[in-house]
């Protein structure tokens, strides 16, 4: 450990300009509607709302990287484990969100094997249980995953974990909505 390490400092900027970058350019690229939209007099979430705020979180823990961390005493070397770690985390991610992507997709081409007539994906993105199925199987692997990466191995504790935490977040963020549609289905 060194008194001079700048890690916190160099991930506290990463961070403010990620944020700046997800906040300013990519959410207003990749989302229809605004952070609130008003219809019919009626005020709704927009699409920009949760990653809006994801964004503004990021935004909140760099500066208090920068502003509060930037100089203690115990910041780690930047080295070639941490960089392996954290490419071993953005794998998983990247996974996980490919995962969450194909799988309803994929279980409907396996059902549309037993069908006369073929369903089709996008049609039933809003219906249960096709609209949960990548959601659910893509969440737990990510969440179990960074939990057993950061453990060392993944157990049955960290399974459940995994199951309890997406189904937290379909509860929270589906069940109270009528037309919020859970990623990925907005994209497919």
């Amino acid at each position: 450990m060194s008194n001079e390490s700048r890690s916190n400092l160099i991930l506290g900027v990463s961070f403010i300009l990620f944020s700046l970058l997800l906040i300013f350019v990519w959410i207003p690229l990749d989302t229809d509607s605004g952070i609130l939209e008003k219809v019919r007099r009626q005020v709704i979430i927009g699409d920009a709302l949760a990653p809006t705020l994801a964004g503004v979180f990021l935004l909140i823990g760099g500066f208090i990287l920068v502003v509060f961390e930037r100089n203690a005493p115990d910041q780690s070397e930047i080295d070639l484990v941490n960089l392996g770690f954290v490419a071993m985390v953005v794998l998983l991610l990247a996974v996980s969100f490919l995962v969450m992507r194909y799988t309803g997709p994929a279980l409907v081409a396996l059902a549309n094997l037993t069908r006369e007539t073929p369903l089709e994906y996008r049609l039933l993105r809003d219906t249960a249980p096709w609209k949960y199925s990548g959601f659910f199987i893509g969440g737990t692997l990510m969440i179990a995953g960074l939990i057993g990466l950061i453990e060392g191995k993944v157990t049955f504790r960290t399974i459940v974990i995994g199951i309890v935490a997406v189904l937290a977040m379909i509860a929270i963020y589906d069940l109270p909505f009528d037309d919020l549609l859970l990623p990925p289905n907005g994209d497919v």
